[in-house]
């Protein structure tokens, strides 16, 4: 099976094209990374770093060392790492609006508006739907603090439109620029058939308090910024258009979702170790939100009473690509953002072992696409993409059980609370979703 795959890989080769301005930069990478993956015997593993023109993969292994005072150093390791090697990154890109949501609540700074707060979300141009109800939340209402829980939990993207719509597109961009995320670009949501202007035009929102009192009100909004498309991407061989059509020459991929793998590392670093990261890199967050945002990075769907989603189809490791499929430790948890489509799997975390003082930050993206059709939902996640990550996850895990530690770190900061479900409930639980 994995020999068939390799050989439709190796055909594709012929058909994949990719004309990037800077090809000639040479990826970053580390012999002790390679090699330290290389010793996993797995035949997945091995078949996917022998082939990066393939697999398009891309790792960084962050290993974290503390002084005795706790205080955090990282040392990043590379393989075959390449901000201009284009990956698609999917619901990642929900990481760092979430943060920017959250920062300009802040920035609002008006009495009663917080995350808790009721948000209405009208509709003010093509395309745009309303949201005035949100079933999943305990209130029935909807507000940022249940869009965020749903974006980590189970990477809700109809969660991801509403906080793309509150922050803006000129505010995403112009935000992550000015933190030194120049390349990054995110322009679109998570709605199919929108074109690339219905996507600049974000929708007017309110936020009211409980008597449906008028606390504050945002106006639509129209991004006018340029963008950089200079950088040609085309993958593939073939792609469905949007009737679902096949169309016989490569996907463009210049005017969607980009942001490299190195700067979502960074972007997770910087709210996990603010400390870490200089001012200018940090996001304008209060205790309570990093508070907020780590029990949500880490929660499972399983411990979550709203939204009570159904735990047999959101396990545990359902978003943990790095440990998916297996049952998680009580004494290990993940705080990470993932993201699938078009044929990538992505997962940027930080993973925390309280018992065994263990901790480190792993960043991986890989392309699973054999036939080399694009659109079409037919990849080689299970076969290949999942199983990859898995055997990364473990390689470095096992690693970091092995390693010696001057001084092993106080992980006090990150132990939660974390909800349990109520037996009592009755409710019926959530199977489906859009993520």
């Amino acid at each position: 099976m994995v020999y068939h795959l390799f050989m439709k890989y190796t055909l594709l080769i012929a058909f994949l094209i990719t004309f990037n301005s800077l090809s000639y930069c040479q990826p970053k990478s580390d012999a002790f990374l390679k090699e330290l993956l290389l010793k996993n015997k797995d035949s997945i593993l091995q078949m996917v770093i022998s082939h990066p023109e393939v697999y398009r993969y891309q790792i960084i292994y962050t290993q974290i060392n503390r002084d005795k005072n706790n205080r955090p150093s990282f040392k990043n390791y590379y393989l075959n790492v390449d901000p201009m090697l284009y990956f698609n990154p999917a619901s990642t890109v929900k990481m760092p609006v979430i943060f920017l949501a959250l920062e300009k609540l802040n920035r609002i700074n008006k009495p009663g508006v917080n995350k808790y707060t009721t948000l209405l979300t009208d509709s003010s141009y093509s395309k745009q739907t309303t949201a005035y109800k949100d079933s999943t939340s305990k209130s029935g209402l909807p507000s940022i603090a249940q869009y965020i829980r749903k974006a980590f939990l189970i990477s809700d993207n109809d969660a991801y439109n509403r906080l793309y719509q509150f922050v803006g597109q000129r505010t995403i961009n112009r935000e992550l620029h000015k933190m030194g995320y120049r390349d990054a670009r995110i322009t679109r949501q998570f709605k199919g058939g929108m074109s690339f202007e219905e996507h600049a035009h974000t929708n007017a929102i309110r936020f009211v308090g409980k008597n449906e009192n008028l606390l504050y009100r945002q106006p639509p909004a129209y991004n006018t910024d340029p963008f950089d498309f200079s950088h040609i991407i085309y993958l593939g061989k073939g792609h469905l258009d949007d009737k679902d059509s096949l169309i016989h020459t490569p996907m463009d991929f210049a005017k969607v979702n980009n942001i490299s793998l190195e700067d979502l590392q960074q972007i997770e670093q910087s709210v996990l170790f603010p400390e870490s990261v200089p001012d200018y890199k940090r996001f304008d967050l209060k205790p309570a939100d990093y508070k907020f945002l780590y029990q949500y990075m880490s929660q499972y769907p399983s411990e979550t009473n709203y939204p009570k989603y159904n735990a047999e189809k959101f396990y545990d490791s359902y978003a943990k690509f790095f440990f998916r499929g297996e049952k998680m430790p009580a004494h290990l948890r993940v705080f990470n953002k993932v993201g699938w489509a078009y044929g990538f799997l992505t997962d940027v975390s930080y993973v925390a072992d309280f018992k065994n003082k263990v901790e480190y930050m792993l960043s991986c993206t890989v392309y699973v696409n054999s036939d080399g059709i694009l659109n079409d939902n037919t990849y080689d996640y299970n076969t290949i993409g999942y199983p990859f990550l898995l055997e990364v996850g473990r390689a470095v895990y096992q690693y970091e059980l092995s390693r010696n530690r001057k001084h092993k770190p106080d992980l006090s900061r990150f132990r939660i609370q974390y909800e349990k479900r109520n037996p009592n409930d009755t409710r019926p639980v959530i199977t489906e979703a859009i993520n």
